[in-house]
């Protein structure tokens, strides 16, 4: 008979995601002395080693790989319970844990204090990450819903469009194409552009634009984020193919100018996110109805549009 704890589970989880103590201690707050303490104990319990370390590197052996499985749906299962006993309690005791891309953080924290405002009860948990770290999150069960505007293809997880996402081009207020109307693509081509990462929905929208238009994605700066592309487009060192959501603010101020160019904004959609087999709680259940049914009501939808 096996002798361990939730909390060894979850830590295990935590580990064997990251490779890492340290980076495992980090997440759960915890000292790196404390997490090998409980994966030492997990492993003396199971008569095992749960994982192999070679150089600086460490991997899962295959008991780890099956103990990793069986953790999973354990968490799983207790997640469903606690989504049950929640149910039961109704939404006065319920918990919801949303993440979101880094440019949705721009207008989730606003939509969560609406939301709470008629559920004041609920304790909501919000965490930003990029898009791959939400993906992976999604996959590991860790997130009720997540929030992006690329969703997740051939995974296991259901997507709902609940916000229109325009997508428009930026430049610094002295940048000589603030005064041209039209911008054609041609135009556009021989500029330089600041854009996210490989694999991010702007930097595809932007390789998508410029093939459609038989251009060869002109010459460019990557940034990790939207941050630093609003701050570089502000010094003057190129364009930027950014949501309207992340520029509300600079477009107010006047640090920034949307430029009127051909085919923008390119609309895509905000989507809500959770895995496909994932039993809803009932907080979740109702922040997602918000989304898709009352959100478009509320001022933050019409005046960003």
């Amino acid at each position: 008979m096996l002798h361990l704890t939730i909390r060894q589970l979850r830590i295990f989880d935590a580990v064997a995601r990251h490779l890492s103590h340290s980076r495992a201690a980090k997440e759960l707050y915890l000292s790196q002395p404390a997490v090998s303490m409980q994966i030492k104990q997990l492993e003396q319990s199971v008569g095992l080693s749960l994982f192999d370390q070679v150089g600086k590197q460490m991997h899962l052996t295959e008991a780890g790989q099956e103990m990793l499985y069986y953790t999973r749906s354990i968490a799983q299962q207790l997640e469903e319970m606690d989504a049950m006993l929640s149910e039961l309690k109704g939404l006065e005791y319920g918990r919801l844990n949303i993440y979101a891309v880094s440019t949705a953080s721009y207008f989730v924290a606003q939509l969560l204090a609406k939301f709470i405002q008629q559920y004041p009860k609920i304790k909501v948990s919000l965490n930003v990450a990029n898009r791959d770290s939400v993906i992976k999150l999604l996959a590991d069960n860790s997130a009720d819903l997540a929030i992006m505007g690329q969703p997740p293809e051939g995974t296991d997880t259901l997507s709902q469009p609940f916000m229109e996402n325009p997508l428009v081009v930026i430049a610094a207020l002295n940048h000589p194409l603030t005064k041209i109307r039209n911008i054609k693509p041609k135009q556009l081509a021989q500029e330089t552009f600041l854009l996210r990462e490989q694999g991010s929905g702007t930097r595809g929208v932007a390789e998508r634009y410029f093939a459609s238009h038989h251009l060869k994605l002109p010459t460019h700066m990557e940034m990790d984020t939207n941050e630093a592309i609003k701050q570089s487009v502000q010094a003057g060192m190129g364009l930027g193919i950014i949501s309207m959501h992340c520029i509300e603010l600079e477009l107010e101020i006047k640090r920034l100018q949307v430029l009127d160019v051909d085919h923008f904004p390119i609309m895509r959609h905000w989507h809500v996110v959770h895995r496909k087999n994932k039993r809803l709680s009932t907080a979740a259940n109702a922040f997602n109805q918000f989304l898709l049914n009352d959100a478009k009501s509320q001022t933050i939808l019409a005046t960003s549009k």
